[in-house]
């Protein structure tokens, strides 16, 4: 089976590529990084939604575009090589996509215009602290209690989607962020273009999402269909870090030599090329089953997220060494990479949780191959 972008899809990519290069170049995410008030760049937030991105995959008359699953990815592989600081990730792959999936006609068509436009942002709210495997928040006449911690883009955001305790078991609730007894203080974090909050719940008013008692089955599946638009935008990042790694290889000269002439300098290149061949076929793979709505998507998810993740941190952290001592530096642009390479290995849940989640699916498809008489 040939997976690819078709010419169309191309062409988005190539528009979009065009676009964040006017546009999202690294001197506005320094800006960004600069500003400690500014925990993400509204103009270019702005000119995304006039271009239709935050409502690229929902439907029409939610305000959405209406287009393909893949037609996203390609947008994200752009974000993802322009290291774009805005909060498109939360809002857009995981919100959007879980309202869009589990919400009721009158959640769609309250919410899902608004995130379209770009007039709010969503973002998804689950952990509870490091070391804390215990769902502590509860949902108790028709109001939520409990803490939330750390949440990307959580002070940032108009609306939340919190997994809480209740009389069902654990289900997903929204929560609008800007009312009564919610109260969110951001977090240092190693890369605030991508901000973090902890959430405080006291009593807010919160409505059901999806099917009370199966929130952890339901967060799986938003998680698995988000997972294939951040592979693609890791893939993007370990792009662009491998093609600046080996422009300054071919420009810096030392003992009279460009040092990509090197043999170390080119298997450390060679390195990050083969890592982001394996994780661009395996998010090939992801784009397809997300779009054809495969019973593979939960593995084909894991599949990409692990090779996505392991090709962006080997090549944020071989682009440093490539470029030396002054890789480590602020005037580089290496630390962008390696900051969003780490921001975006955690976002969704860490990669041994998807190594776990990969290793039971094969596990499952192998008990399903044994039962029918070894045919997979």
């Amino acid at each position: 089976m040939d997976f690819d972008f078709t010419e169309d899809q191309k062409h988005l990519q190539q528009e979009a590529r065009r676009f964040l290069s006017a546009n999202c170049g690294t001197a506005r995410v320094r800006q960004v990084l600069d500003e400690p008030d500014t925990p993400f760049d509204a103009e270019l937030w702005t000119a995304m939604a006039d271009l239709g991105w935050q409502g690229a995959i929902l439907p029409e008359a939610y305000g959405g575009s209406g287009m393909g699953a893949t037609d996203l990815c390609a947008i994200a592989e752009e974000l993802g090589r322009a290291v774009n600081p805005t909060p498109f990730a939360s809002s857009v792959y995981a919100f959007a996509e879980a309202v869009n999936l589990l919400g009721s006609e009158q959640q769609k068509s309250r919410i899902l215009p608004h995130i379209a436009s770009g007039h709010q942002i969503g973002c998804i709210a689950t952990a509870e602290g490091a070391g804390r495997p215990d769902l502590e928040c509860a949902f108790v006449d028709s109001s939520i209690t409990g803490r939330k911690v750390p949440v990307t883009d959580g002070d940032v955001a108009d609306w939340a989607i919190a997994l809480a305790n209740d009389s069902h078991g654990e289900s997903l609730y929204l929560i609008e962020l800007k009312r009564h007894g919610v109260s969110t203080s951001t977090l240092p974090t190693l890369d605030p273009t991508r901000s973090c909050a902890e959430i405080k719940f006291a009593g807010a008013s919160a409505a059901p999402l999806g099917e009370a008692g199966s929130g952890k089955a339901l967060l799986q599946k938003i998680h698995d269909r988000a997972a294939v638009f951040v592979a693609f935008e890791q893939l993007g990042g370990a792009e662009a870090a491998l093609a600046t790694a080996q422009d300054y290889a071919q420009q810096r000269y030392a003992f009279g030599r460009a040092i990509g002439s090197f043999q170390a300098v080119k298997h450390k290149l060679a390195r990050i090329y083969v890592a982001n061949q394996i994780a661009r076929s395996n998010c090939y793979f992801g784009a397809w089953a997300l779009e054809s709505q495969s019973e593979e998507l939960p593995r084909a998810a894991a599949a990409a997220r692990i090779a996505a993740t392991r090709a962006f941190q080997l090549a944020a952290s071989e682009m440093i060494e490539i470029f030396g001592g002054i890789g480590t530096t602020w005037e580089t642009d290496c630390h962008l990479f390696y900051r969003r390479a780490k921001q975006l290995s955690l976002f969704l849940g860490p990669i041994n949780m998807w190594k776990e989640r990969l290793a039971a699916e094969i596990e499952k498809q192998w008990a399903h191959a044994d039962s029918h008489g070894g045919n997979l």
